[in-house]
């Protein structure tokens, strides 16, 4: 089997890409080759035993999608995108990456396609930045896609270009709303949510934090790991138990940010949760206030995706993930 990731250097497509490397194969078959595709080099990952490539690319280069499909991956994980602050900050960036490299990637399958038979599994990460407010209590798969934001935009019409190239049998597509992933390692990104993993991360690391909003602001989580998690049973999951309805709220935690911080002080401590400090950030606070708050994700739970129940199991992940098991002295 070959694997494709793009965005392959991110966060999620590091940790994606070490997951696969572990385990050996996806849904019984052996992984043979990996494409690692980024806008920067992607690292290579330790004691794989197939054929890895790492390409340079930008997606929405004219030539990059022809390229990227011309092996003919098995499975393709499209992870790329501009994320949320950016992509409201810099409108024609947003849509060149999100839409335009998206729909090229897309077509690049469907020409493919016409030479020789190929209906590769395609998972799509989108967002819960397809929701806009006013919200029901909890945001059923029902709800109608009312974005906000550009990012949200752009991430619900690759929504519904996935279905209607999966319902033409252009390849085998799932689409999969990520909550906000917590406790993002490494440093802050420029996107709008990215707070919500600072102010535990770096306290954790002995350093100070700002948190740009109130803690009453209430969001959607799952950490990392849970992430991996649902990318990998996307990609094995047995799509006619999904139906024509390609796209899924993955499952995740409702909490607000003073949950989030009693989190902290349980599992590590008032000292480590000190290092908070309040900031307000007007600009901020008038994005997150957009954003939904809690999910009804029984349809993904039905299905066999799975998250955190707490935000201590959040913290403890991290912990475990990124620090050896231990915080900061």
């Amino acid at each position: 089997m070959h694997v494709l990731i793009i965005g392959a250097a991110g966060m999620v497509g590091q940790k994606l890409t070490r997951r696969l490397v572990a385990d050996g194969h996806l849904d019984d078959r052996a992984i043979t080759a990996l494409t690692l595709a980024d806008v920067v080099p992607a690292p290579r990952p330790a004691g794989f035993g197939g054929r890895t490539t790492v390409l340079t690319v930008d997606l929405a280069a004219p030539e990059t999608a022809a390229m990227l499909t011309g092996a003919r991956p098995d499975v393709i994980f499209h992870l790329a995108a501009i994320v949320s602050g950016e992509a409201e900050a810099d409108f024609e960036k947003g849509y060149r990456i999100n839409l335009d490299g998206t729909r090229g990637l897309f077509e690049a399958i469907r020409i493919a396609g016409l030479a020789a038979p190929y209906r590769p599994r395609v998972v799509f990460t989108s967002s819960i930045a397809v929701f806009g407010a006013p919200f029901p209590e909890r945001i059923g798969d029902e709800f109608l896609l009312t974005p906000l934001t550009s990012y949200g935009t752009q991430k619900a019409i690759g929504e519904l270009l996935l279905s209607d190239y999966s319902r033409r049998g252009i390849f085998d597509g799932i689409g999969i709303r990520l909550p906000t992933i917590c406790v993002r390692p490494g440093r802050p990104n420029k996107a709008a949510s990215g707070f919500f993993s600072n102010i535990l991360r770096e306290p954790l690391n002995g350093e100070e934090a700002v948190l740009p909003v109130s803690g009453e602001v209430r969001h959607w989580f799952a950490s990392p790991r849970a992430a991996v998690g649902f990318l990998i049973h996307a990609a094995t999951l047995d799509l006619a138990a999904v139906g024509p309805r390609r796209n899924l709220s993955m499952p995740g935690l409702s909490a607000t940010v003073a949950e989030e911080i009693e989190a902290l002080k349980r599992v590590a401590g008032e000292r480590i949760a000190r290092l908070i400090r309040p900031q307000p950030d007007a600009a901020i606070a008038a994005i997150v206030a957009g954003w939904p708050r809690d999910f009804d994700a029984s349809r993904a739970l039905a299905l066999g995706f799975s998250a955190e129940t707490s935000f201590d199991e959040i913290i403890r992940a991290h912990i475990d993930d990124e620090l050896g098991g231990r915080i900061a002295a």
